[in-house]
């Protein structure tokens, strides 16, 4: 944890009815005050809870861990994701928890679920600004303190192999589309990582063991892009 040094200066006085003001050397105390980590909250479906990864592989983890390393203190992140969420279920599950607390950076990745069961686009737009909206309350307010990740693209995964993969690339360009008109909108922060996600269309070592979702090597490339773009 970083400690921030304050270095109080004393001057020591000293009177005389018969003498001048007489100065004594200054003191220098040091006091070391510890900084208060900062706090992290992740909201999301199956790519933030890191479906098929293990905990420590799960991009929020990683992210915390590689602030930590730059000496970006955060305390471990609260994630509030669940595989198969959509929007409405993720803000449902939100309500639930009644949040008071106010976070220093939230991040938010959601989507592929509205997508995946062929919702309405339109609708997606309705029930995202009211979860982008959301975070940034959870974040004091502060649209600068938030992230939008896009949506990956789970049709290179060989669990689409049988499927129509270009539509898929089609309908989530369109949705991820969406995300990045409201996020800017609202003067957030959107980090694209569709085109790192398809990078596993080449490179199995980037799914995860269920052949549908992404690895923890994945979720390492995704948090290099949040880093660069947010933290550098």
């Amino acid at each position: 944890m970083k400690k921030i040094i304050i270095l109080i200066f004393i001057v020591v006085t000293s009177f005389s009815c018969n003498q001048k003001e007489q100065t004594k050397p200054t003191i220098i105390e040091t006091i070391e005050v510890m900084e208060t980590p900062k706090t992290y909250l992740a909201l999301g479906d199956s790519y933030t809870i890191g479906q098929s990864v293990l905990e420590k592989d799960r991009f929020p983890v990683i992210l915390v861990d590689e602030l930590n390393k730059m000496d970006i203190k955060y305390n471990p992140p609260k994630i509030i994701a669940k595989t198969g969420w959509t929007t409405d279920e993720l803000k449902a599950a939100i309500d639930l928890e009644e949040i008071n607390e106010q976070y220093d950076f939230v991040s938010l990745l959601i989507g592929v679920n509205n997508q995946f069961r062929g919702r309405a686009i339109e609708e997606f737009r309705i029930q995202f600004i009211d979860l982008l909206e959301t975070a940034i309350k959870f974040a004091n307010n502060k649209p600068e303190n938030v992230v939008v990740v896009s949506i990956p693209d789970w049709g290179v995964s060989p669990f689409a192999q049988n499927r129509d993969t270009e539509k898929i690339a089609n309908e989530i360009d369109a949705f991820n589309a969406v995300k990045k008109e409201e996020t800017l909108r609202k003067g957030v922060l959107f980090v694209n990582i569709t085109p790192i996600s398809r990078l596993a269309k080449d490179n199995l070592n980037f799914i995860a063991e269920d052949e549908l979702h992404f690895s923890g090597e994945m979720h390492r490339l995704w948090v290099q892009e949040i880093i660069k773009s947010k933290f550098n």
